[in-house]
């Protein structure tokens, strides 16, 4: 669920765009984070970051809605990273080969 959206250093269009991610990313709730992301991806600048920190858990349909968004967003431009994930997540893309192919940042 997003808990939050706002620009990084003010209003600008050139800030980037950062999402703050919490609870679990499972069956239950990746139809509407998808959601919410895609629009998202309309107004944001050229960097969308989604703060993982508060992620308590992920299962593979939550990696899927990731790599989606970030397949969308480089289409329009947008690079996406992911920020402060905890420990499983950070296990959780590098067992699956995702730390490659995602931007992720302590």
């Amino acid at each position: 669920m997003i808990i939050d959206t706002r620009r990084i250093g003010g209003a600008g269009t050139s800030a980037p765009t950062t999402i703050h991610l919490s609870g679990e990313i499972d069956i239950f709730t990746t139809a509407a984070l998808r959601r919410q992301l895609l629009n998202v991806l309309h107004h944001s600048s050229s960097l969308l970051i989604l703060d993982m920190s508060q992620v308590s858990f992920c299962d593979a349909g939550g990696l899927a809605v990731l790599i989606g968004i970030q397949r969308r967003a480089r289409a329009q431009g947008i690079a996406l990273a992911l920020t402060a994930p905890r420990p499983h997540m950070s296990r959780l893309l590098h067992l699956t080969g995702l730390d490659r192919s995602l931007r992720v940042a302590a």
